[in-house]
């Protein structure tokens, strides 16, 4: 929210390009990681034993990220972790035939729907026309600073957190979660999303929260070197 008002406020006309797409950029991220904090309540591992403040806490993340319903959402994602890769699996596209923009519209369809669309285009018309009544030029920065962060972060998650862990390339092994993870280095991970690309290790074991998913892999790696399996590992799935 402070770099949000911040960045509507400031006066970017006299900035460079790279400060500006800085800013976008970190703008976006920070858009994610609201998700991510949202998604996580949907598991219940932001507030652990506390099921009451991590709705909450995740209610209130997923509407500053786009006004999403925390309910409709934690259902919805629930049955993508049931049945991955099948046709109740809600984040899936429905045919091998649909490419990445149709499967894209339906990721976000699911989410997003028509009603909470108009509150946000209420709400950036809102927030522009305030800041016309300040200075006219700043106006532009709800597009640049908001809109477009949201719209990138949605391509963010979907791309790394939906399209390339489960994409169909042949079969996948049995047990697999119908998921891949992606083999990017600890920081690479982190701004990719959230480490969300360790994606087989998160359908594993859900109940693992983002910041430990790199130690997770790294240690299901490890035991998989000494062919123990994962069952060694004792985390709750």
């Amino acid at each position: 929210m402070a770099s949000l008002v911040a960045l509507l406020l400031a006066h970017p006309a006299q900035w460079p390009a790279p400060a500006i797409l800085l800013a976008v950029a970190g703008r976006t991220f920070l858009q994610t990681g609201l998700f991510i904090l949202g998604h996580d309540a949907m598991h219940r591992t932001l507030v652990p034993g506390r099921p009451g403040l991590n709705d909450g806490l995740g209610r209130l993340a997923l509407v500053l990220y786009a006004g999403l319903p925390f309910g409709r959402c934690r259902r919805q994602h629930l049955r993508h972790h049931r049945s991955p890769g099948s046709l109740r699996d809600p984040d899936f596209r429905f045919a091998s035939g649909d490419g990445a923009l149709r499967w894209y519209r339906r990721f976000m369809g699911n989410y997003l729907s028509w009603k909470q669309l108009a509150m946000l285009l209420i709400t950036w018309i809102t927030a522009a026309a305030l800041l016309l009544q300040l200075d006219p030029q700043r106006a532009i920065n709800v597009v640049v600073f908001w809109v477009l962060p949201l719209v990138l972060s949605s391509f963010q998650l979907f791309l790394f957190g939906t399209y390339l862990p489960h994409r169909s390339q042949g079969c996948l092994p049995a047990g697999s979660h119908a998921v891949r993870s992606l083999g990017y280095s600890h920081l690479l991970s982190l701004l990719a999303c959230y480490h969300f690309g360790y994606h087989w290790e998160h359908h594993a074991y859900p109940a693992v929260p983002w910041f430990r998913l790199p130690d997770l892999r790294r240690r299901v790696s490890l035991d998989h070197g000494r062919g123990n399996g994962s069952r060694r590992l004792g985390l709750a799935r």
